[in-house]
C-alpha cells in the first residue's frame, strides 16, 4: 500500500484539534483528519501511547487520513488539564494514570462520533502504541462495535496482579473471549513490555478462543520502533509494520 496512489489522484486531507462528547458526554479535545475523497470513507480511532497525545500522534493520524482513513485521536488526558504534551503526561502518570474506564468510555464514543458523520461507510478501525495498542484491545474487548483492531506492541496486556492498580485493575487477556473484532499485532522480540514470552501467552489464549488474528514479530527491534524521534527507531521493520496496517484496514474496513 505505500506509494501506491496514482500521480494523477485527488489526493488532501485537513486536520485540526477540535471536541467531541466522550465517556459521559464531556467535552474532549480530539485531533480528527479528513481525507478529500470521493464517496463513503471509513473511520479510525487513533489512541495515544503513555507520552501523551503528542505530536508524533499527529502525524501518525495524518498518515492514515492520507490513505483514506477518517481519523480522531482523543485527549485521552484531557480531564487532567492542559499544557504541553510532556507536562501534562508527567502530571497523569503522578496521580497514577488514566483509568482504563474512561478510556473505553471516551473511545467507544470517538467510534460511535466516526460513525455518525457524513460520509462514513459506517465501518470503524481502532489503532494504538504501548499503552495505546493496551487501551484498543480494552475498547476491542469491553465497549465493542469495532470492525478491526491493531495492537502495536501494547505492554500490560498481560499483567502480574503486583502490576494491577485502582486506573488498571484487569489484565486486557482476561477479556480475550469478548474480543469481537480481527486483531493485527506487531511486536519487536528485544522488546521487555510486552516480552516474546507475553505475546505467546496472548497468542495462546487468542488460538483458545478461536479469535481472528495474526502476530507478525520482528528481530533488531524493540519497543516502540515505529518512533523516528528516538534511538529505537527501526526503519525497515517499521516500513513492514506500516504495509502490514495499511493491508490490514484495507482488508476489514474497505473491502
Amino acid at each position: 500500500m505505500w506509494n501506491s496512489f496514482k500521480t494523477d489522484d485527488r489526493l488532501g486531507i485537513s486536520a485540526e484539534i477540535t471536541t467531541y462528547p466522550g465517556g459521559n458526554g464531556d467535552e474532549i479535545h480530539a485531533y480528527v483528519v479528513r481525507p478529500h475523497v470521493d464517496g463513503e470513507v471509513p473511520g479510525v480511532v487513533l489512541v495515544h501511547h503513555l507520552p501523551g497525545w503528542d505530536e508524533f500522534y499527529q502525524e501518525f493520524a495524518e498518515r492514515l487520513g492520507r490513505h483514506g482513513y477518517r481519523v480522531i485521536c482523543p485527549d485521552l488526558y484531557c480531564r487532567f488539564g492542559h499544557g504541553t504534551p510532556d507536562d501534562v503526561a508527567a502530571k497523569v502518570r503522578s496521580e497514577g494514570g488514566v483509568h482504563d474506564e474512561s478510556v473505553v468510555a471516551d473511545c467507544d464514543a470517538a467510534a460511535q462520533w466516526l460513525r455518525n458523520e457524513p460520509g462514513s461507510n459506517g465501518r470503524v478501525g481502532i489503532i494504538g502504541s504501548c499503552s495505546g495498542g493496551r487501551h484498543a484491545l480494552l475498547v476491542a474487548s469491553r465497549a465493542g462495535g469495532v470492525d478491526a483492531r491493531v495492537d502495536l506492541w501494547g505492554g500490560g496486556v498481560i499483567m502480574p496482579d503486583d502490576q494491577r492498580t485502582p486506573a488498571r485493575p484487569v489484565a486486557p487477556i482476561a477479556y480475550t473471549a469478548d474480543l469481537d473484532a480481527p486483531l493485527l499485532g506487531l511486536f519487536g522480540n528485544d522488546d521487555q513490555s510486552p516480552t516474546p514470552a507475553q505475546v505467546d501467552e496472548h497468542q495462546a489464549e487468542l488460538e483458545k478462543h478461536g479469535k481472528v488474528f495474526e502476530f507478525h514479530r520482528y528481530d533488531g527491534a524493540g519497543h516502540g520502533f515505529f518512533y523516528y524521534h528516538a534511538p529505537m527507531y527501526r526503519p525497515e521493520q517499521t516500513m513492514d509494520g506500516w504495509a502490514k496496517i495499511f493491508a490490514f484496514f484495507a482488508q476489514h474496513l474497505k473491502s
